[in-house]
C-alpha cells in the first residue's frame, strides 16, 4: 500500500464574487488547468526517470519528510517565483517515489492493463467531475469540514495498515480514499469558481495531490481485484 498524500488544510472559500463563472472568466481557473497540466507531465517524467534508471522506494519516512518539507515551502512562496520552483520539486519528487510503485505493478502479469485502467479511470473521474463543477458552478464548500476529517482519519489509517500489516484495512483505507478525493476535487474546483481559492499554484497542488491520491488508490483495488495482492 501507498501512504496517501494529504493537501494543505481546508478552509471555507470566502463569498464569490459577483463575476466569477465559467472557465474562460476566470484567470484563476485557467492559471490553474495549465500549470496542473505541466505539473502532471513533469511528474509523469519523473516517474519514467525513475522506472528507467530501477531506482528504489525511498521509504515511508523519507516519503513523508520530502512530501511535507516541499508542501510547506510551496506555501510559504506561494506568492513569489519560488512558489512555482517548489510546486514542480513536490510534484517531481511524488513521481519519483510513484515510480518504483509503476514498475511493481508492471512486473506482474497483466500488470499493464491495470495501470492503464487506474490511469484511464483517474482521467474520466477527474475530468468529469471538474466539468459538472464548471457547467453547473455548484458550490461544495459545505463538504470542507467533512473532507478534512475524512482525510485525516484515512490518513491515520492508512499508516495503521502499513504498521500493522493488515490488508482489509489497506483496501478499506484506499475506497475510501477515492471517494474523499473525488470529494475534493468537487470541492477544491468550487473553491476556485467562488472565489475562495485565488491562488493558482495552491489550486493546483490541491488538484494534483487529489489526482495523485486518487490514481495509487484506484491502482491498489484494481491491482487486488486483479489477483495482486
Amino acid at each position: 500500500m501507498t501512504t496517501r498524500m494529504t493537501p494543505r488544510a481546508l478552509s471555507t472559500p470566502a463569498p464569490a464574487p459577483a463575476n466569477s463563472g465559467v472557465l474562460s472568466d476566470n484567470r484563476v481557473l485557467r492559471n490553474t488547468y495549465l500549470l496542473l497540466s505541466m505539473t502532471l507531465l513533469f511528474s509523469a517524467a519523473t516517474a519514467g526517470i525513475s522506472m528507467a534508471l530501477q531506482l528504489p522506494h525511498p521509504g515511508l519516512l523519507l516519503t513523508l519528510l520530502g512530501y511535507f518539507g516541499l508542501l510547506f515551502a510551496t506555501a510559504k512562496f506561494r506568492d513569489s517565483g519560488l512558489g512555482l520552483v517548489f510546486v514542480f520539486a513536490l510534484t517531481g519528487f511524488m513521481g519519483l517515489t510513484l515510480g518504483p510503485i509503476l514498475g511493481s505493478y508492471l512486473a506482474l502479469p497483466g500488470g499493464s492493463q491495470i495501470v492503464m485502467n487506474a490511469m484511464a479511470a483517474t482521467a474520466i473521474i477527474f475530468l468529469s467531475l471538474s466539468a459538472y463543477v464548471v457547467t453547473t458552478k455548484k458550490n461544495f464548500s459545505f463538504m470542507g469540514g467533512f473532507l478534512m476529517v475524512g482525510i485525516l482519519l484515512a490518513f491515520l489509517a492508512g499508516l495503521g495498515a502499513i504498521f500493522f500489516e493488515i490488508p482489509a484495512l489497506s483496501l478499506a483505507v484506499s475506497s475510501m480514499f477515492v471517494l474523499l478525493m473525488a470529494g475534493l476535487i468537487l470541492y477544491e474546483t468550487s473553491n476556485i469558481i467562488h472565489g475562495g481559492e485565488t491562488n493558482y499554484i495552491m489550486a493546483t497542488t490541491t488538484l494534483f495531490v487529489s489526482i495523485f491520491n486518487l490514481f495509487t488508490s484506484l491502482l491498489h483495488l484494481l491491482g487486488f481485484m486483479g489477483g495482486d495482492d
